[in-house]
C-alpha cells in the first residue's frame, strides 16, 4: 500500500531498476517483515540487492554498501528543500507588492508559479530516478506561490497569519512525529485505508467546489468559507497530519530496508508536498477565523 501523497503514492522508495519496493509481490513461504504495508508476507525488498545491510533472516551481508538512506539524509535533504521554499516564499513577499495596484500582477504571477510548482510534482512523482535540481525547483515556484498568497491574506484579510500559518504547521508536524514515535499513531492497514479514502473523497469534493466557483462565481458550493469552510479547514489539516504519519513510516521501512541515499530527495519531497498542503490549509483556516470576527 501507498500514502496518498503523490509522490510516494507511486512507488514507496520503489525502482524498476532492480530495488524492489515494499509492494513487491511476496513469495511463497517468505517470512513476514512486520511491514503493514505488505499484501501478505513478504522478504526485505533490499534483502538481495547490495544496499540492503542484514538478509532476510537478519544475518550481515558482505560487503554492505556505505551510501545507504539514514535519518541525517532524511532530515538534511528536507531542510534544504524546505530552505528552498521558505527563501522563495521571502523574495516574493518582498519582491512582489500587492496593494490594490499591482495586486493583479502578483496573482498572476503566484498562479503561474502554482501551475509550474504543479507540472513539476507530477515529474519528480514519476522520475525513475530522483533529480535533486528539479525537486529545488518544485520548491522555489510552490515557495513563490506561497509568498503571494501569504502576503495577500496578511493584507487583505487577516495581518500576521503567515506566522500563525507557520506556526500552526510545526505544530501539527511536531505533534504527529512525537505521536508516531510514542505509538500513539500505528500505520497499519486499516489506518492507510481511512486516510486514501478520506483524501480522495476530500480532493473530489473540493474539485466539485471548485468548478462551481468557476462557472457559477463566488465560493461555489460554500464549502471554503463561514462555518462549512472552518469544518472543511480542520478536516483537510486532520488529512494531512494523517498522510504525515504514512510518510514517516515509509522513511522508517526505507531506512530499515538499506534503501539507497537518492531515496531521501524522494523522502524530502514527500515531506515538503505534505508540509505545503498543511500550511495551505492552515493559512485558508486563519483568514476565515479573522474574517469571522
Amino acid at each position: 500500500m501507498r500514502s496518498s501523497n503523490p509522490v510516494f503514492s507511486r512507488r514507496g522508495f520503489s525502482r524498476d531498476n532492480g530495488h524492489a519496493g515494499f509492494n513487491a509481490t511476496p513469495q511463497a513461504g517468505a517470512p513476514a517483515t512486520g511491514n503493514p504495508y505488505a499484501q501478505g508476507t513478504a522478504a526485505n525488498p533490499y534483502a538481495t540487492n547490495p544496499y540492503a545491510q542484514t538478509d532476510i533472516q537478519g544475518a550481515p551481508q558482505a560487503p554492505a554498501r556505505p551510501d545507504v538512506m539514514t535519518i541525517d539524509d532524511v532530515v538534511t535533504r528536507t531542510a534544504m528543500t524546505l530552505g528552498a521554499v521558505i527563501v522563495a516564499a521571502t523574495a516574493a513577499w518582498w519582491a512582489l507588492p500587492v496593494d490594490q495596484e499591482n495586486v493583479g500582477k502578483a496573482i498572476g504571477i503566484a498562479i503561474g508559479a502554482a501551475i509550474v510548482g504543479f507540472v513539476l510534482s507530477l515529474v519528480n512523482s514519476f522520475k525513475r530516478r530522483p533529480s535533486p535540481p528539479l525537486i529545488l525547483t518544485y520548491a522555489a515556484f510552490e515557495g513563490v506561490f506561497l509568498g503571494v498568497i501569504s502576503n495577500i491574506v496578511s493584507v487583505y484579510w487577516a495581518p500576521g497569519a503567515a506566522m500563525q500559518a507557520v506556526i500552526g504547521t510545526m505544530a501539527v508536524f511536531a505533534g504527529v512525529l512525537i505521536a508516531y514515535r510514542t505509538g500513539l499513531i500505528r500505520v497499519t492497514r486499516r489506518f492507510y485505508g481511512f486516510v486514501m479514502a478520506a483524501a480522495i473523497g476530500f480532493s473530489l469534493l473540493m474539485m466539485v467546489n471548485l468548478l462551481f466557483a468557476v462557472f457559477g462565481g463566488g465560493d461555489g458550493l460554500g464549502f471554503r468559507s463561514g462555518a462549512l469552510g472552518i469544518i472543511f479547514g480542520i478536516v483537510a489539516i486532520v488529512i494531512g497530519a494523517c498522510i504525515l504519519a504514512l510518510n514517516f513510516k515509509q522513511v522508517e521501512d526505507g531506512i530499515a530496508y538499506g534503501a539507497p541515499r537518492e531515496e531521501s530527495w524522494l523522502a524530502a519531497f514527500g515531506l515538503t508536498v505534505t508540509l505545503v498542503w498543511i500550511y495551505i490549509e492552515m493559512l485558508r483556516l486563519v483568514a476565515i477565523l479573522s474574517g469571522d470576527d
